[in-house]
């Protein structure tokens, strides 16, 4: 297409470098350094979308991320739904339509790379506009580390767009000039970059577009967007102003946009957005707008102005131009199809209308004042003032951390804005110890701009219940209608009445319509906007894509893979595995075509009948040292620790403060000031950070040291009737008999010079050793064993084997067969909670009276009467025999449920209501709508006396 709206000269582009991307299947051309909405609209394309719930057209209305209608879906290079047209860059072969509100996800995966960086900082500064700069460049040259972060392009602010003069000299040379100084001072500079979020402590999150993932041309998997972390001492926010609209009948139609964008597209773009203007303001600035259109020789066919008193300089300017000036009026309405075609107005004195005119034109500029950018400053707990002066609100209480400067902080004109930077980061400064250089304050030209307002919030051309197409959010299709109707519903918060309408809530986060929607709530309900307020600035300030979010941590590295060091091994062995709290952890190991019912039934066989070996390396291990280490780990277990002699192991369960099952495991007792916990694989992570915070937290007086050994040591059970002739055999020097080394020890030994601890740690209730040995030695040890165990037919068995050995003893799994209400009676361990202690944790809800209810449920075994028959785990147990009579009791459920050659017959583990008195009874296990009698038996089905642990 033609850029028949593209000025001949002017603009920040680079016009040796033509580019152009497809919108609805139409080539748009522009040039680097535009935006898609700049391009759009040089080549006359303002409607781009329709609204999400009337179909109206829409268009391009600001030129920043303020925009509440530009809603465009990018299909190529990338697919990248809902992004504003005015903040993606123009690259070459980028395909685009617009989207109604609402885009559609992408149905592959994105091949881009997202990251994230970290970054820390005396100051970190946010906005490279004139108050931003002045703050980076002092703070700079006072010695500070600081960062300057602007979601722009560019640097400047909003100077690109408002010719000015600093020193003398074209306001850009000085922000050339500046932005070299900061680099030379080692200032961090990040453009594109926006900080979405501030948080405590300091903390800023801010998103960094990239732009070498642009185009066609650009890498596949090219770095899309960058997530960064700043952690600053002090933030000052100079993140300017936002420019508002006036809510008037139709005023959704392309072509009406906010006057200062008009002025941004003209002199950063070099785009002329209409060929018959009119203005429609209720403050100073929009003349420059007008003034700077027309010079350029676009027609500006009226100037209308809410206020009846005008400044001289404005009515000169517009008389000198042979612009009309309709003082004391407002439009009423416009009409046209897919874009303005004219404009309605008519006198107003804020109670009753005059004659209604009418002027031909193509767009129309409003401005109905500027709200200051105090998202950040919000967010970070900081209160706001209605200014009545400035007809908007600003930052009214004192942030720690947080300081606002500029027009951020309610400062219009750019000498104040420059005065007010200088102060406040001098104040920074001075809070930070730096002592500031004496220096030159910049002398910019004149203000004229910024003069006193008047506030309309909007045109009340009829009862507000009948302003249906006064739009306030026009992404929400929500109108003045919507408001009233939400006030006479009763509600009277800004909060209800933002969810109600839905004001606020689309991906502008209600830049445009917010404010306004609080100065019209006051209006309709008679009270006043300092009343009403605003509602909670919440992060993030604009959408933050879920990928950047993540990071790298997607596909594999969504969650970090670990494995063992003989993974390899099982790998070449054909194991299969399955991801336990995110180890990769062999599951079996099929031989000639077995599926996993055929090798589980060999590798129990071979476990109960002869000697198997499992990698259980994946075992979480803290290693706890220090004088008080024995009275800590009596605080955290339910039994006694201090009294475990050294070369003695003991099984401990441990609690939470409400007295239920967290985890549980063995301790080794290593010396008089030093054990080795295990914990089990899932809670590894989970248990060492629990046992830190109450060392650092509530008891920081005791003498203790925690250390995570998980991935130091590996540990192979070894484990059958067999196992003490290949453990004999491999460790010579040690005495494996029973009456020398007993159950419940341990001792240390060496292999070929390697030092090994052997533990007689039984999980299967079978005669066992578990071997242990600092990692890097994982595989060769392995290997060694399963050499020695080789005459006697020693079979790797994997995670399912280990749970039906362990299940056939009852022995519970924390996570399988607790679900958080299970305490250690519950689980038939009475046992293992001491009597002799003062307190552990826990201890005090034992005592509750639901603990001590008889109907609790208790961990029981399930014998089907069909040994065949198969229950799923999670199936609910029930006593009556008609599942149709509603509602039927569900008394328990099963935990655990597997197929067993030692009982010839299935079996399950199962939390039921009143267990341990019911063994012996009936019950049916529901399984697809029908019912499976099974007899409650005690949770443990193999051994009970425990004879084969000896073996």
């Amino acid at each position: 297409m033609t850029q028949r709206h593209r000025t001949e000269t002017g603009g920040l582009i680079d016009r040796r470098t033509p580019l152009s991307f497809d919108f609805e299947g139409i080539a748009v051309d522009g040039y680097a350094g535009d935006t898609l909405a700049s391009a759009l609209l040089a080549n006359g394309i303002h409607e781009v979308t329709t609204s999400i719930k009337l179909g109206r057209p829409r268009g391009i209305a600001a030129a920043g991320a303020e925009d509440p209608s530009g809603l465009l879906q990018i299909t190529t290079p990338f697919p990248d739904p809902m992004q504003l047209a005015t903040t993606i860059e123009l690259a070459p072969g980028i395909a685009a339509h617009g989207v109604p509100g609402q885009g559609v996800l992408p149905t592959e995966p994105d091949p881009a790379r997202y990251d994230s960086a970290h970054l820390h900082v005396d100051v970190l500064v946010v906005g490279s506009g004139p108050a931003g700069l002045v703050a980076a460049s002092e703070a700079a040259r006072a010695g500070a580390r600081v960062a300057l972060v602007d979601e722009k392009l560019t640097p400047g602010g909003s100077l690109p767009a408002t010719p000015r003069t600093i020193d003398g000299a074209d306001a850009l040379e000085w922000v050339s000039r500046t932005v070299e100084e900061l680099r030379s001072l080692g200032v961090t500079l990040l453009q594109r970059t926006t900080v979405f979020g501030v948080y405590d402590d300091g903390l800023a999150l801010a998103l960094e577009r990239r732009t070498d993932h642009l185009g066609s041309d650009a890498p596949a998997d090219a770095l899309r967007q960058r997530i960064w972390r700043i952690r600053a001492r002090r933030t000052i926010v100079a993140a300017g102003s936002h420019e508002r609209p006036v809510v008037f009948a139709d005023n959704d139609r392309p072509g009406i946009m906010l006057a200062g964008a008009a002025r941004t597209y003209l002199h950063r773009y070099g785009v002329a957005v209409g060929e018959r203007v009119v203005v429609f303001t209720t403050n100073d600035s929009a003349y420059s707008a007008a003034f700077d259109l027309h010079d350029a020789g676009i027609a500006v066919s009226a100037i209308i102005d809410a206020r009846s008193v005008i400044g001289t300089h404005w009515t000169d300017g517009s008389a000198a131009r042979g612009i009309p000036l309709h003082h004391g009026s407002v439009v009423t309405a416009t009409a046209g199809e897919s874009r303005v075609a004219s404009v309605s107005f008519a006198r107003f004195n804020g109670t009753a209308f005059g004659i209604t005119e009418e002027i031909a034109a193509d767009t129309l500029l409003v401005s109905g004042g500027w709200n200051p950018a105090v998202h950040l400053y919000s967010q970070a707990g900081g209160s706001l003032r209605y200014d009545e002066r400035l007809g908007a609100f600003v930052p009214d209480s004192v942030v720690p951390g947080i300081a606002v400067a500029g027009s951020a902080a309610g400062r219009f004109g750019l000498r104040d804005v420059l005065e007010d930077a200088h102060r406040v980061t001098s104040e920074v400064l001075a809070e930070l110890d730096f002592v500031a250089e004496p220096g030159d304050l910049p002398a910019a030209d004149e203000d004229v701009d910024h003069g006193p307002g008047a506030v309309l919030w909007y045109v009340p051309t009829g009862e507000p219940e009948d302003l249906a197409t006064h739009f306030v959010d026009l992404q929400r299709d929500a109108t003045v209608a919507d408001i009233a109707h939400a006030i006479g519903a009763g509600l009277r918060s800004v909060e209800h009445i933002k969810r109600y309408t839905t004001i606020g809530t689309a991906h502008d986060q209600g830049k445009t319509s917010g404010i306004i929607a609080s100065g019209i709530a006051a209006a309709i309900s008679g009270e006043k906007i300092a009343g009403v307020g605003t509602t909670r600035f919440r992060p993030p300030y604009t959408p933050v894509a879920f990928a950047a979010l993540a990071g790298r941590a997607r596909g594999d590295l969504f969650d970090p893979v670990r494995i063992t060091p003989v993974h390899d091994w099982h790998v070449a062995h054909g194991a299969e595995f399955e991801d336990v709290g995110q180890w990769k952890r062999p599951w079996y190991y099929p031989q000639d075509g077995e599926d996993i019912h055929a090798a589980v039934a060999r590798e129990t066989i071979a476990a109960r009948n002869a000697v198997g070996i499992l990698d259980g390396s994946t075992l979480g291990k803290i290693d706890v040292q220090g004088p008080d280490a024995g009275e800590f780990l009596d605080r955290v277990y339910t039994n006694l620790m201090s009294t475990l002699k050294v070369g003695s192991v003991r099984y401990g369960v441990m609690c939470g403060v409400d007295g239920m099952v967290i985890d549980d495991g063995t301790v080794l007792r290593l010396g008089e000031e030093r054990f080795l916990v295990y914990t089990t694989t899932g809670g590894a992570a989970k248990i060492l950070d629990w046992l830190e915070e109450w060392l650092q937290t509530e008891w920081p007086e005791l003498r203790v040291y925690l250390t995570s050994v998980t991935e130091h040591l590996v540990t192979f059970p070894v484990v059958g009737p067999l196992s003490r002739s290949v453990i004999g055999d491999l460790f010579p020097g040690v005495d494996v008999t029973n009456e020398a080394f007993p159950f419940m020890t341990w001792r240390d030994t060496d292999l070929g010079g390697v030092p090994v601890r052997l533990a007689r740690v039984s999980f299967s209730g079978e005669l066992a050793y578990e071997v242990s040995a600092a990692s890097w030695y994982g595989r060769d040890l392995w290997e060694r064993l399963i050499a020695a165990g080789e005459q006697y037919g020693i079979t790797p068995y994997g995670t399912e084997t280990m749970h039906v050995l362990r299940a056939e003893k009852g022995y519970p799994i924390v996570g399988q067969d607790t679900d958080g209400t299970v305490t250690p009676q519950d689980l038939g361990m009475s046992w293992v909670v001491s009597k002799k202690k003062a307190d552990f944790i826990g201890k005090r809800s034992f005592d509750r009276p639901a603990n001590h209810e008889p109907n609790r449920r208790q961990l029981v075994g399930l014998l089907p009467d069909d040994p065949r028959s198969f229950i799923p785990e999670g199936s609910q147990l029930v006593s009556v025999d008609d599942l149709e009579s509603l509602p039927v009791p569900m008394e328990g459920f099963v935990t655990s449920s597997y197929d067993s050659e030692a009982l010839a017959s299935t079996f399950a583990l199962a939390l039921l209501d009143g267990g341990h008195s019911r063994i012996g009874e009936k019950v049916n296990a529901v399984v697809d709508g029908r019912t499976v009698p099974v007899t409650i038996t005690s949770h443990v089905l193999l051994d009970p006396e425990g004879a084969r642990r000896d073996g």
